[in-house]
């Protein structure tokens, strides 16, 4: 089978996009209906002061155009509230409410997955899916309450940090030798597997990735990051953190973002070489596709560029199956496991 066909047919799951907060800071560009705008001159937090505003026509790398015209199935749609300082929910809000505005006005046909069941109703009527995520355990505001408010507002999946530490857990810019989570990190791990929320580790210290693990009973995201062994940098995993990923039953999103690829030559065939050497290390089942467009991932222009993963995973010799995992499956045994 061919590139483009098996790209068609295939469920494909990105694990992360900033791709709110980047269409908010444009002008309030639609990502249900591409080049229109509503509500522009509406100043909310995230862009206005907890923001910054960027040209209207500076280019976009995902929408639901482009996800559909892609083939890619379910996109988890990230909030990072980490510069909000003490208004890290209101932030989050802001943008979970400019996209539930613009879905409704705009694409009343996407599905927010709430549940497994969403995710086989959205392949089934090929609707646009959309797991809601926000980045940065303050979002919290140190309240398990507030955590169940979020879920009851339909987000899915939290990211722990974002570099720097948070309530839960110390960043990767920040860890410290032997810590991993805090009291309310444990709290927190313990609390989304009993609601059926994706405990997303990308971002936190090796302390806290091996604690949360230790923790969890359900696997976890690594939503977005590649492996260290090839390029050493603190936002990718090494061989251990792999393999104990593996164990939990976890996968780990390659991501776009160059600086993760090669710190010298980022190209498409060094994340390719990413891909294999997670395979080899930790297996095929622990790899799936984490962009991170419209927030650093500009190795691939955007979502119509996925392709070229997959044309690069067949010129390799990965049979078809195998491709199928990467692109989809195996994240969608975790997003399963987790949300039913």
């Amino acid at each position: 089978m061919d590139a483009r066909t098996l790209q068609q047919q295939a469920r494909i799951i990105d694990l992360h996009n900033d791709t709110i907060v980047a269409h908010i800071r444009r002008g309030n560009a639609s990502v249900a209906a591409p080049g229109q705008a509503f509500d522009a001159a509406y100043n909310g937090l995230i862009s206005g002061p907890y923001g910054m505003r960027h040209p209207p026509n500076e280019p976009l790398q995902i929408d639901l155009a482009k996800m559909q015209a892609a083939g890619i199935d379910v996109g988890l749609f990230a909030v990072d509230v980490t510069q909000a300082h003490n208004h890290h929910l209101g932030y989050a809000l802001d943008g979970i409410g400019f996209l539930l505005h613009d879905l409704a006005q705009h694409a009343p046909e996407a599905i927010i997955v709430r549940s497994a069941q969403d995710l086989e109703t959205a392949f089934r009527v090929r609707s646009p899916a959309l797991v809601l995520a926000v980045e940065h355990a303050n979002v919290t505001e140190r309240s398990l309450n507030v955590l169940h408010s979020l879920y009851a507002l339909g987000v899915r999946s939290l990211g722990f940090t974002h570099n720097r530490s948070s309530y839960a857990a110390d960043g990767c810019w920040e860890a410290r030798e032997g810590v991993g989570l805090t009291q309310f990190g444990v709290q927190l791990v313990q609390e989304m597997n009993h609601l059926g929320m994706l405990v997303d580790l990308a971002h936190v210290s090796p302390g806290a990735f091996g604690h949360a693990l230790d923790v969890s009973t359900r696997p976890v995201l690594f939503s977005h990051g590649n492996a260290r062994a090839l390029c050493d940098h603190p936002r990718n995993l090494t061989d251990d953190q792999l393999r104990a990923l593996a164990q939990n039953g976890g996968v780990i999103g390659v991501s776009y973002v160059p600086m993760f690829v090669d710190a010298q030559a980022p190209t498409l065939e060094r994340l390719l070489d990413h891909i294999d050497h997670i395979v080899a290390v930790a297996g095929i089942e622990t790899v799936a596709l984490g962009s991170d467009f419209d927030g650093g991932g500009t190795l691939l222009s955007d979502a119509l560029e996925v392709e070229s993963i997959t044309a690069g995973l067949l010129a390799r010799g990965y049979v078809e199956t195998d491709v199928r995992a990467i692109l989809g499956e195996n994240a969608l045994r975790v997003l399963t496991a987790v949300l039913d």
